[in-house]
């Protein structure tokens, strides 16, 4: 099967078929994302919330993505592996933008980087990236590392100003090259709307079914999700919880380890 590239993922608009991607951190949940025939094997700078515990992305660093990177590089075979650009790791300027996404391709062998915002704020890291050879994946919408100036994780474009800016900002980034954008959080009329007037892939996550593809969280589908727009597709983690259990219990109660499970 052919590696998918930022190539084949932008021809892939207007052809009817859905692009999937998922979240992967580490070595054995990106080979089952990959076997399972996921298009993108995003490495998110969400593994801040779901594998470390905070309480938001703000303080995952470049050594800690290009670390969970690589793990994932190493595992996928078929799917575009996509690492996002953590926290200030280009909106401090166009070099340091460069720098660090390098990093991620050079030391996490990414064959993308995702960074959030706008083209009008951040068109100089994408231009510098994008010189460089790096395929960029734009990210507008709900954008977690302006969580504290959004005021929380909340539901963008609701008013008719702001309507009009996230579809500027989609927009700026078909404009600047990237060849995709996730749009986070959004109505669903409104990322219909992007998604019809723009000639690269929309990634939606919490915005609807119009979108050109679909993102969630790893973790979310397997039974950690709480948010409204993600969906439990297996209880693992209630399984996990369980195996736990009766392990715990057997080693109570003396039942393990039994005869088969001692070397003779």
């Amino acid at each position: 099967m052919a590696r998918i590239t930022a190539v084949s993922l932008k021809e892939r608009k207007g052809q009817g078929g859905k692009i999937a991607m998922l979240t992967a951190y580490d070595f054995p949940t990106a080979q089952i994302v990959d076997a399972a025939g996921v298009d993108i094997a995003l490495v998110g700078d969400s593994c801040g919330m779901v594998v470390m515990g905070r309480p938001d992305t703000l303080g995952v660093t470049m050594d800690q993505m290009c670390y969970h990177t690589r793990m994932v590089a190493d595992a996928v075979e078929h799917a575009m592996v996509v690492a996002d650009m953590p926290f200030l790791s280009y909106q401090v300027n166009p070099d340091d933008a460069l720098r660090n996404a390098g990093r991620l391709i050079v030391e996490g062998r990414a064959q993308g980087v995702k960074l959030e915002g706008s083209a009008d704020k951040f068109g100089g890291a994408i231009t510098a990236i994008l010189r460089a050879g790096i395929p960029v994946m734009g990210h507008i919408g709900l954008t977690p590392q302006s969580v504290n100036q959004i005021g929380g994780y909340k539901v963008q474009g609701r008013s008719t100003e702001c309507r009009a800016r996230l579809m500027d900002e989609a927009r700026g980034i078909e404009e600047a090259g990237c060849f995709a954008v996730v749009l986070e959080c959004i109505p669903a009329d409104l990322a219909a709307e992007i998604t019809e007037r723009v000639s690269i892939p929309t990634i939606g996550i919490g915005a609807g079914a119009s979108c050109d593809g679909q993102v969630l969280v790893f973790h979310d589908i397997l039974g950690w999700g709480t948010v409204r727009f993600t969906r439990t597709f297996a209880d693992v983690r209630g399984l996990m919880r369980q195996g736990c259990e009766d392990y715990v219990k057997a080693v109570q109660d003396g039942s393990f380890p039994s005869e088969e499970n001692v070397f003779k």
